[in-house]
């Protein structure tokens, strides 16, 4: 007797989303949170926009007597919340985020595992001096929430924790948008802070930190910029790239963070997404041949499925 039994449920998205005036192009609104642009909200000419965005992807499978071979069960599960509130007052704009990401696999052979895992608050609050240029302030908080460990090493190894470690940014700067898709803000000081709240004595010298150490101060330059357009009917291109030049270790080392996400609308339910995500932390030393450099981090996502909107 042989069987396979595989069920995929590639996306399932729920968005609630409540705003106060309602936007000039509803499609592009909804596109756009999907692709992780709450940060850059233009949607709305006054007052207070408010959402919730739940992205929920899970997928299944099992094997009996399969003579091709394959793991007698997976599964696999990936989840995505943003919440927003954005508000535009005359010449204030503010806008906050929090996004978390969550994901995890378990197969036979290999047992349970984490693949993703992210917690990030954002706020950017701007002082237009002109419709294209204002003074700005941002404060970002990043972290994880679960431990994460390297699997091939026996025992395994932990990696990281729940705020082990964690960033805080705060940057002073100017902010210019050139056109309605494109901004920049930018500052030659930006204080940063790493943070290993938990499991220092394992963890403090993997993210550059003195032996024990929980906290470490960085002062240097900061630039952000934001590219979201309609590059096509229905085709969105969003990109955020964010540098970091360390003052006080290696400022010709450029700390990078770059994230895209390319989305396609077939229709009011069936949506294509595709991101990448690039980082690159000269002070996470856990590469190289003896696990003591720095090294740049790729991660890719793809997903087909619903949306839906209520």
């Amino acid at each position: 007797m042989k069987y396979i039994l595989s069920i995929t449920i590639s996306l399932i998205c729920l968005q609630v989303h409540a705003q106060h005036h309602a936007p000039k192009h509803q499609h592009q609104q909804q596109m756009m949170m999907i692709q992780h642009n709450i940060k850059g909200d233009t949607s709305h000419a006054e007052g207070w926009a408010k959402g919730i965005l739940i992205n929920v992807g899970i997928s299944q499978g099992s094997t009996s007597n399969w003579v091709a071979g394959g793991e007698k069960f997976s599964f696999s599960l990936s989840s995505y919340v943003n919440l927003h509130a954005n508000l535009k007052d005359g010449r204030r704009k503010w806008f906050n985020s929090l996004d978390m990401y969550y994901g995890v696999f378990h197969t036979t052979s290999e047992g349970t595992r984490k693949n993703d895992d992210r917690f990030d608050l954002y706020s950017k609050y701007i002082w237009d001096f002109h419709e294209r240029f204002g003074v700005a302030a941002i404060t970002r908080f990043r972290t994880g929430l679960f431990p994460g460990y390297d699997y091939g090493k026996s025992p395994k190894e932990l990696l990281s924790g729940f705020l082990a470690p964690a960033y805080l940014t705060v940057a002073p700067g100017i902010d210019v948008e050139p056109t309605d898709y494109f901004s920049i803000f930018f500052t030659p000081i930006a204080g940063r802070w790493v943070i290993i709240a938990n499991h220092a004595e394992q963890l403090s010298e993997k993210y550059n930190l003195n032996p024990g150490e929980t906290v470490r101060t960085d002062i240097g330059a900061y630039i952000s910029a934001n590219f979201s357009k309609e590059v096509a009917k229905k085709l969105f291109y969003n990109s955020r790239l964010d540098l970091y030049s360390n003052y006080l270790n290696n400022p010709q080392n450029i700390d990078i963070n770059w994230t895209n996400m390319v989305g396609f609308k077939f229709n009011k339910l069936l949506t294509f997404t595709y991101g990448f995500d690039l980082i690159y932390d000269d002070d996470i030393r856990q590469f190289g041949p003896n696990g003591t450099s720095p090294g740049t981090q790729i991660k890719s996502t793809l997903n087909i499925g619903l949306t839906t909107k209520f």
